[in-house]
């Protein structure tokens, strides 16, 4: 591991120079010019001196953690089809994360299994057609290009009872799968 590299990248992405950095460690500028070409290595003293002006620690530094995955295409969702709904969970393992969006289409008379009340809310977005969102004992339409929101401390469902296919982003938080 090449930590002038390192070092260089935290220190321009907290915008400094390598005077700046220099300055706040009591170190000269030919100094961090030596270490970030890895000419020298420094002190571990010097390194969590260094580390703490860049606002990170030893044991950041040197985490290998891998990154997340942020962009996620189709080859990635995991499908169900039911009979009349087609469920696509758009990020793979959601259930680690705050949110789960599913891109979720119904056919006519079609519905989503009723979720009993539970912490949490829950937001979407009618791509096409129209759906009827039930929570509780109370009835919201939805058509193409209007969104809903709701906490879901009630029973809720979605169903389409129009004659076309409806489509619609639907993400809940936390996740319910």
């Amino acid at each position: 591991m090449l930590l002038g590299d390192k070092i260089k990248d935290l220190r321009l992405g907290c915008d400094l120079t390598q005077e700046e950095l220099a300055n706040r460690c009591e170190l000269t500028k030919g100094y961090i010019s030596q270490l970030e070409n890895d000419l020298t290595s420094p002190s571990i003293a010097t390194l969590i001196d260094i580390l703490s002006a860049l606002g990170t620690s030893l044991k950041d530094f040197f985490s290998e953690e891998e990154e997340s995955k942020i962009v996620f295409s189709e080859n990635d969702f995991i499908e169900k089809k039911q009979e009349g709904i087609i469920s696509n969970w758009l990020v793979p393992n959601a259930q680690k994360n705050m949110m789960e969006p599913m891109l979720i289409e119904l056919d006519k008379n079609a519905s989503t299994v009723e979720d009993v009340p539970h912490e949490g809310e829950e937001f979407g977005y009618v791509l096409s057609g129209e759906i009827v969102i039930h929570i509780g004992k109370k009835k919201h339409v939805a058509k193409q290009g209007e969104s809903f929101y709701y906490t879901a401390d009630k029973s809720h469902y979605v169903i389409n009872v129009k004659d076309k296919k409806a489509k619609f982003l639907w993400v809940s938080t936390p996740p319910t799968f």
